[in-house]
């Protein structure tokens, strides 16, 4: 209770400066973590703090980026509170998501020349006429904006209508670019099977006045369709319990998410998470938080409350990208923009009333290509709406850096943000990132090692856990890698990952952090393409780099001599100016450091690997690759390693660089 007030947080060991980032309860949370994930590669030596206003919203941070963060409560909008944690944290920036306005703060911001951008804003046209009612209040309170970026262009209109002048652009609505927690393949491994027996309708986010109208449509339903089985997930906790009671005292038999203990977390990485029996109720309670994710994925058909009464509905955009078809009674204010374009796309279903509601379960229910054909619409319009992530990126980079940027020098800059070195081609629902210099325009056969091998271009492989295969493509010498899961969950899924964002996913992720780490002098392989292809509610990737030419990993050449001291010291500074980057090896080994003919070391397979501020992780990584020298001089006959190769490349790592590697700027990358 003291945090509220900003009372005690000299204590709790906040670092001041840098950025805070205020998003208020889950929905705010799940919307800002790509983008705190970007800041976080972007500025790794830099401290994000992320503030909320709900015990919700803190769960979600903790559960979402953990101890890669700092925590606190925003306090309430007293003046002494205020001040108090302005002072404890001293921020460089402020940034807020969505319209959580709060005067006191905004004015003590300005006084202490403090920036304040107001990202993924949106103004209905009620709260502007709200707003307007209250001019001479909420008009020096947006004063004390430095900047707003606005999900759409009607939000933009109104904002300059209300009386602000600073600087304004719409950059789009960070929501179409979801983060999807690594917990979820844990819980989706532990309820796929049970659930896919069933004929699944999720109705999220309901509210009291819905969840009655639900239950009798189900008890319409489940005659033309026994298998149904109707999960509500309240939008409150509060409310477990009365809509637990609602259920029984329909008649009807209820299963509880809380029956099940939480058993994800660190199993996910290993496939071993136990699963659950088969649900034979007729009504799913999900009595959890932060997990509605992970039901969307296993739906058959999505509803989203808040839309039967007029609270003006919630978000569908996390159901549309896993292609889910969507339905929404006719109170969608809060998110009208959305729907508005959804209906252009016939990419969702808004209904009446409750009797239109049971008229289009029955249509979609009883036709599984409709629903999948409403789905793929919707995920395909969710797809072409991302990018507001980088343009955000683009003006809080400017207003760190000091720099005034125009509505065009953001869109240029997120450009360079979002496709550094690469260029983009969509097919059939596939994505390929590709670099110009390379390929004139890429094709899926690029990706399948079979064509490469019927052009005869298949020049080698190697032979690890998974194979990649060298080939020529003209004067270039590339590498070509599929992506594998690993774990006891790989035997099964092999290749197959849960659904994520086209940016988000592995290859692309591996891509860009090849692409930033070349352009800060990092002596790395050069990404050349990627693919990302979805089916269902997975995907497969694939990655093309160049092959470095003329060298082999330090495992093979310690099967056939020593490495000389000097050699060990440069291998030593290579992995300290990768350090100094910020850079998270996060399978450092013997084998996935390289020497080259004039003896270049080279640092390769950056897949799950990112971009960290300072912290244990550089001695974890050094103490990973000791381990690894060790573990194959246990196993093989002839291994030169000595104890006295460690000192000297630990000598090359903790000598200095001659002259250090700057962070990238918004230009470099």
């Amino acid at each position: 209770m003291l945090e509220r007030f900003a009372i005690g947080l000299k204590s709790t060991q906040l670092k001041p400066g840098s950025i805070v980032v205020h998003a208020v309860s889950v929905g705010e949370v799940i919307a800002a973590t790509p983008l705190i994930q970007q800041l976080q590669q972007q500025y790794p030596a830099k401290t994000i703090t992320v503030t909320c206003t709900t015990p919700t919203g803190s769960a979600a941070i903790q559960r979402r980026l953990g101890s890669s963060v700092q925590h606190c409560y925003l306090p309430l909008d007293y003046p002494g509170a205020v001040r108090r944690f302005l002072t404890v944290l001293k921020p460089e920036l402020l940034i807020i998501l969505e319209t959580e306005l709060w005067p006191n703060l905004l004015a003590a911001c300005a006084k202490r020349g403090v920036p304040v951008v107001v990202v993924n804003a949106r103004l209905s046209a009620r709260s502007a006429k709200g707003y307007r009612r209250f001019a001479a209040f909420s008009k020096p309170l947006l004063q004390n904006i430095t900047c707003l970026l606005t999900q759409d262009h009607a939000s933009r209109r109104r904002f300059h209508a209300l009386g602000y002048r600073g600087a304004i652009s719409v950059t789009g609505n960070l929501k179409f670019e979801l983060a999807i927690p690594a917990t979820m393949t844990g819980l989706l491994n532990q309820f796929q099977s049970a659930f896919a027996k069933r004929l699944v309708w999720v109705a999220a986010s309901t509210h009291a006045g819905e969840d009655e109208q639900l239950i009798a449509c189900y008890q319409q339903l489940k005659t033309q369709f026994p298998a149904l089985l109707l999960m509500l997930v309240p939008r409150h906790p509060e409310r477990f319990e009365p809509v637990a009671e609602l259920v029984q005292h329909a008649g009807l038999s209820l299963w509880r998410r809380s029956s099940i203990p939480l058993t994800y977390g660190a199993e996910d990485t290993t496939g071993a998470t136990p699963s659950v029996a088969d649900i034979h109720a007729d009504v799913a309670l999900g009595d959890s938080m932060g997990e509605l994710l992970a039901w969307y994925q296993l739906a058959d058909l999505v509803f989203i409350g808040g839309s039967l009464i007029e609270r003006g509905g919630h978000n569908p955009l996390e159901a549309i990208c896993f292609a889910k078809a969507v339905q929404s009674g006719p109170h969608i204010f809060n998110f009208k923009e959305a729907y508005r374009q959804l209906q252009q796309q016939q990419a969702v279903a808004l209904v009446a009333n409750n009797q239109a509601l049971l008229s289009n379960c029955h249509l979609l229910l009883a036709d599984a290509s409709a629903r999948a054909a409403q789905g793929q619409r919707a995920q395909h319009f969710f797809l072409q709406q991302q990018g507001a992530t980088a343009r955000t990126l683009a003006t809080i980079d400017s207003l760190l850096t000091g720099r005034r940027m125009s509505t065009h020098d953001i869109s240029t800059a997120a450009a360079k943000l979002q496709h550094a070195g690469y260029q983009q081609s969509q097919q059939h629902g596939a994505h390929y990132w590709f670099d110009p210099e390379f390929f004139s325009d890429i094709r899926p056969q690029h990706f399948q090692s079979a064509w490469w091998q019927q052009q005869q271009a298949v020049i080698g492989s190697s032979t690890g856990r998974n194979t990649a295969y060298f080939v020529q493509h003209g004067e270039h010498k590339l590498v070509l890698r599929h992506y594998y899961r690993g774990g006891l969950v790989g035997k099964v899924l092999h290749d197959q990952f849960w659904l994520q964002p086209v940016t988000q996913s592995r290859a692309m992720q591996e891509y860009q952090l090849l692409s930033w780490m070349r352009a800060q002098g990092l002596a790395v392989p050069r990404p050349v393409a990627a693919s990302y292809q979805r089916s269902g509610l997975i995907y497969r990737a694939d990655l093309l780099i160049e092959l470095i030419p003329d060298s082999k990993d330090l495992a093979a050449i310690l099967q056939q001599r020593a490495i000389t001291q000097s050699e060990w010291q440069a291998v030593g500074a290579a992995i300290a100016q990768m350090h100094q980057l910020g850079v998270y090896h996060s399978d450092l080994n013997c084998r996935n450091i390289m020497l080259d003919a004039s003896g270049k070391v080279w640092l390769i397979d950056f897949d799950k690997c990112s971009r960290r501020s300072p912290g244990e992780w550089t001695e974890q990584n050094l103490a990973r690759l000791l381990r690894s020298f060790n573990k194959e001089k246990g196993k093989l006959a002839v291994f030169n390693w000595q104890e006295a190769d460690w000192q000297s490349l630990q000598q090359g790592y903790q000598q200095p660089l001659a002259a250090a590697v700057p962070l990238a700027t918004t230009e470099q990358i």
